[in-house]
Formats: C-alpha cells, structure tokens, sequence
C-alpha cells in the first residue's frame, strides 16, 4: 500500500479509529481508577571510615567503604534489621514479606544507600523507611570491626530522614493515559489496515481498475427512495442520478463508434447489484435523446422488467422465441416516445436454450436493423450463462457493479465468463455509490482513476455531445 492508500483507509474507518482509540483511554482511566495507589518513601544512609589520621589513611578507608556498602545492601533487607523495624512501628508482617517492599540501590561511585519503601499509606511507607534507617546504622555498628584503638571502623549516618510522600507513585495517571491513547490509536489504525486488507468488497473504480482494464462508463449514485419504486429516473426527482444516466448514455455513444450497430447486454456478476433498474434507466435515456430504443427482457428466470415498468407479463420474449408470437404482438410502449419493451413473456424451463437458440440470434439481428439501439437486460454471469452468450449476439456486454455489493473474485469470476466465449465488454458501470464515491459532478468533470484512462471520454467531449443530445429532446 502507498502513502495515499493509507490516507484512505483513515478516512474511510475514521469512525472505528476514533471509537478504539477513546476505549484505549476509557481503559487507561478505568486502570488509574481501580488500581490502589502506592506511595514511596526513601531515606539515605552515608558510610564513612573512621579513624583515618591522613590522606592516604582516607582514600584507603574510602575505597574500603565502598567495598563494605555492597555488603550491607544486603543487611538492609535481612531479618536483622527488619525484624526491628517491624516490632517497633508495629505491622503485621514477616521479613520477607517487608523486602519485597523495599528497594536498596547505591548510587555510583559513592559510599551512600538509599532504602525505598513502598506501602498503600504514606504514613506508614515513611515510618517503615524511617525504622530501617535506624536499624541499619544500628546492624552497621554492630557488625563493623574495631580499628584497634576501639573505634568502629566503618559507621553509618543517615543523611537523608524518611518523609511522607505527598503524591502517589502509582498509578502514574498521565503517563497511563497517553500510554492508552497510543495503544488505542495503534489498535485503531491496526484494525482498520486489516479490514481493509481482508475486505474484497468493490467500491470504487480503483477497486474495479485492480480486477480488469474495462473503462467505467458511468457511476451511478445510491438512491434508496428509487430503489424501492418502479419508475425511470429521468421522471424522478434526483435530478443527479437522471443526469448520471444522460452522462453514461454519452459514453456509450463514443464507444459504440463505428460498429455500425447498438445492442447491448446489461448483465452484473451477482443479483441485486442494479442491473435491472440500468438497463430501464439506460434505453430511458437513450429514447429521450430521440433514439429509437427497443429493451428485452432475456432474464427468464426472474424477470422484472414488466413489474419495473408496470407492463404486461403474459407474454413477451419466451412466446415469440417458441414462434406463438409475432414482435409486434408482444411490443409494448413504454411512457417515453421511441420507448418500446418486450417483456419476459412466461418463464420457460429451458432459459439457456432458448437465449441461445437460432431464433434469439435472428431477433437481435432483426430488431438492430430497426432499432436505434437495442438493450438487453440479461441474467448475472455467475450463476448461469445466459448473459455470456448474448454478449457474442451484440455489440457487448455493459457490467453493472453494485458498489460494495460484489467480491473481487466474484466480478474476476464474471468477466472471465465473458472472456470464455469471446463476448466484448464494453465497460462498468458503477451503481449504488454512496457519500463521496457517488458524486456526479466530481466524477464527470474530474479526473478519471488510473487504468483504461485512454479510453474514457472527457469533459470536453461531453460539452459537444450533451448539447446535441437535449435539442434531439426539445425535437
């Protein structure tokens, strides 16, 4: 992944991000609320030599301090000095209980140690200090050697007394909470990365760029009222997706350029991508434009053509291919002058024999000749072949990727479907885009994704077509 895919990803689960990096401090200050707090008191201890009648007699003596500390780090923690302390507070503990408690460090290069205690009460933590330190310079004395002149040797002094701790050590709340807020900001991003490594969903036309070189022809942007209602979007109120579908209807135009013909196939790779609703929308445009447009209904199996549009059903496609039906028995008008459909017609048990039979190839020959353009709303390509076979019938197939709809492996999947019978896809066409993904402005006059750049139109070229297109409507 590049810099700006990362950037991506922030932006797309911003909100997931936020969410864990807030339960990373919640659990930070949950710890600093539920932990019980300790305080630590230090005292200090100086080790000297006595005795010493000179310089050198000092510096011997010294290094023979320093020497005899490490030893007495070990006094410090010993039931000899503890024990004391213990009687004399008094707590109701062992020794080694107490030494787990207590840290004795030596600074370096000096004769000086330092006993920190920790306890839950401050109070106690410097008595506890404070009764060491006495008992310490008590097992010093004792234990020390005499010098021979009945002097001890090494005597210790206590230089810094035991104070009540006025602040807890633990728990340390700031550095808790940044530490929360970096571990919930690393989790966040982390989550985040990862469903998006594992997410083949396809949203984008960068997504559709990684799958195949096809061009996306046309975005068509989510709109949930029209979902749920029968109807063409150039009647509807969105006047951004009518105007998505007047966009899509030029490019088709510049890429059917010199075939000589106008068929197509609309097919998608799974159900409920918005394959009908584009095929409806798509030959809507076109007969708006002044065209002369017929849209079959080749799904046989769950035709919807006739409910979408509020025709009749009882016969249509299946009818005229068994040859019960002339076309012109089974035409009907659609609500758009130049707009004629046929409809499924009954659904047959044999789709795949019908779609691919002589008859079906002779009707699309035919009704081109007659036809500005010919739609064709076809079944997906995963589950059956029908769609794959009628795209060699016609000029190609237009695939409908419903965004965040359909895997990667699955529109892979379909167009190699496609590719298996050497049919043409013309393009994608991206349907239900939603929030920024869905903008039409953006997407027209801005600059196309990388990959199949070559062969998408540009604004310029839709300022000359456009203008045509509406004066063929006035008309």
């Amino acid at each position: 992944m590049e810099l700006r895919d990362y950037v991506a990803v922030l932006r797309k689960y911003w909100r997931s991000i936020t969410a864990v990096t807030v339960l990373g401090v919640l659990a930070a200050t949950a710890f600093n609320y539920l932990i019980t707090p300790t305080y630590t008191s230090t005292t200090a201890l100086f080790f000297s030599v006595s005795g010493a009648s000179s310089a050198s007699d000092l510096a011997q003596g010294t290094t023979f301090t320093q020497k005899q500390v490490e030893s007495y780090v070990q006094v410090a923690t010993s039931p000899l000095v503890l024990q004391p302390a213990i009687s004399k507070i008094p707590l109701a503990t062992t020794p080694a209980a107490l030494a787990q408690r207590i840290k004795v460090t030596v600074p370096t290069n000096t004769s000086v140690i330092e006993v920190a205690v920790v306890d839950h009460d401050p109070a106690t933590a410097a008595a506890i200090a404070d009764a060491i330190g006495s008992q310490l310079v008590t097992a010093v004395h004792d234990l020390s050697p005499d010098d021979g002149r009945g002097q001890k040797s090494v005597v210790a002094t206590v230089i810094t007394p035991a104070t009540v701790p006025s602040a807890p050590t633990t728990p340390k709340v700031a550095q808790n909470l940044a530490l929360g807020l970096l571990l919930g900001l690393f989790l966040g991003v982390g989550q985040a990365i990862l469903r998006e490594t594992l997410d083949t969903r396809i949203r984008t036309a960068a997504d559709v760029a990684k799958v195949t070189d096809a061009p996306v022809i046309g975005r068509i942007g989510y709109d949930k009222a029209a979902a749920g209602r029968p109807g063409l979007a150039v009647d509807g109120a969105d006047a951004g997706r009518a105007e998505a579908f007047r966009r899509l209807r030029t490019n088709l135009q510049y890429l059917d350029a010199g075939q000589g013909r106008r068929s197509f196939v609309i097919t998608s790779s799974v159900a409920d991508e918005g394959k009908t609703s584009t095929a409806v929308n798509i030959a809507g445009t076109l007969a708006a434009a002044g065209l002369r447009v017929l849209l079959i209904d080749a799904d046989l199996r769950k035709p919807s053509i006739g409910r979408f549009l509020g025709l009749e059903d009882a016969v249509g496609l299946s009818t005229l291919l068994i040859g019960r039906a002339q076309l012109r028995d089974v035409l009907q008008t659609a609500g758009v002058p130049g707009f004629q459909v046929v409809a499924s017609g009954p659904v047959p048990p044999n789709p795949s024999e019908l779609l691919g039979s002589v008859a079906m190839s002779r009707l699309i020959e035919t009704v081109t000749q007659q036809y500005d353009a010919v739609v064709i709303d076809a079944p997906p390509l995963l589950p059956v072949t029908d769609a794959a076979i009628l795209s060699r019938m016609t000029s190609g197939a237009l695939v409908v990727v419903g965004s965040g709809e359909v895997r990667t492996p699955q529109l892979a999947g379909a167009l190699e479907s496609l590719e298996s019978v050497d049919g043409r896809v013309l393009g994608v066409v991206l349907n239900k885009l939603r929030g920024t993904n869905g903008g039409y402005g953006g997407y027209y006059y801005g600059r196309y994704e990388q990959g199949a750049e070559a062969h998408r139109p540009t604004a310029r070229h839709a300022s000359v077509e456009e203008p045509a297109g509406r004066q063929r409507e006035t008309a």
